[in-house]
């Protein structure tokens, strides 16, 4: 396992791939993507169980799918640092013809996505299947996704939600990336979310938080603790408070960047706001 320096210097170069893809073809969503970077370099380097190569199947190993695929870049970039795909295919990100296309999908082939995402409010669903394909198969391995606050405002989730407590989906880890933030505004204005928190017990989770997502050690204790909860009869839900554009100091507080490409001037602001560490593609 690497240590928490380490993880940090992944960070660091993970928000640079992130702002130089989306720069690059001035399309894409650097927001959320930098808030959630620490929670995917924490998921892929410390948390998960994973095999060395990939298929589809994923048998023996823990599973990650993320909901909200509007974020490909950071998904991209952990994935491509992991050794999933080479990393100079990050200079491909939204091309025609691409692996790496906005949203991720499957019909590509590319190592780490296994399934279409980004029709938002469906990865819950994905996520319960697959961990009760595990249960069926007798594999203990675990099923991780991660949603946005606003993709909440989906009513599939909820159907979900339900449906995963009724029917003891235990091996399920789901982290809501609480940044308060989406595309038209703050999420308290577009349609209020009240207490996720609460909202998830009340379904019959079993839910902790995690008070700031952008701190590797509280990630790491979170997702540890998350782990610790699961088999015991109820799916776990990390709710976990981050800032979008996190890393970037123009970026955050706001809901502005949440699909805007920098300029090269903001680019170059941006990027030595995080040193490169790992090397550039």
């Amino acid at each position: 396992m690497p240590n928490t320096q380490e993880l940090q210097d992944l960070v660091f170069q993970v928000r640079r791939d992130i702002l130089r893809m989306v720069h690059k073809v001035s399309s894409g969503h650097p927001g959320g993507s930098l808030g959630c970077t620490e929670f995917l370099v924490t998921l892929y380097n410390e948390i998960m169980d994973l095999k060395d190569g990939f298929d589809m199947d994923g048998i023996g190993e823990d599973l990650f799918f993320l909901s909200n695929g509007h974020i490909s870049p950071v998904f991209y970039s952990v994935l491509a640092r992991r050794g999933y795909f080479p990393v100079e295919e990050l200079n491909t990100f939204r091309l025609i013809d691409s692996r790496l296309q906005g949203h991720p999908t499957t019909h590509e082939g590319l190592p780490g996505v296994r399934v279409a995402s980004g029709s938002l409010g469906q990865g819950m669903s994905v996520a319960i299947g697959a961990a009760l394909a595990k249960k069926l198969n007798g594999d203990d391995h675990l099923v991780f996704s991660l949603h946005g606050d606003g993709e909440l405002q989906e009513g599939q989730n909820w159907e979900a939600i339900m449906y995963a407590a009724g029917n003891k989906v235990d091996n399920l880890i789901a982290t809501v990336d609480r940044n308060g933030q989406q595309i038209d505004g703050p999420t308290e204005k577009v349609l209020p979310l009240g207490d996720v928190s609460e909202k998830f017990k009340v379904f019959g989770w079993d839910v902790l938080e995690i008070e700031n997502g952008n701190d590797l050690e509280q990630v790491i204790a979170g997702l540890n603790e998350a782990k610790s909860r699961t088999g015991k009869g109820k799916p776990v839900c990390v709710v976990m408070t981050t800032e979008m554009g996190n890393g970037v100091d123009f970026m955050m507080h706001t809901h502005a960047w949440h699909g805007k490409a920098p300029s090269d001037e903001q680019l170059a602001t941006a990027l030595a706001q995080n040193p490169e560490t790992l090397g550039d593609y």
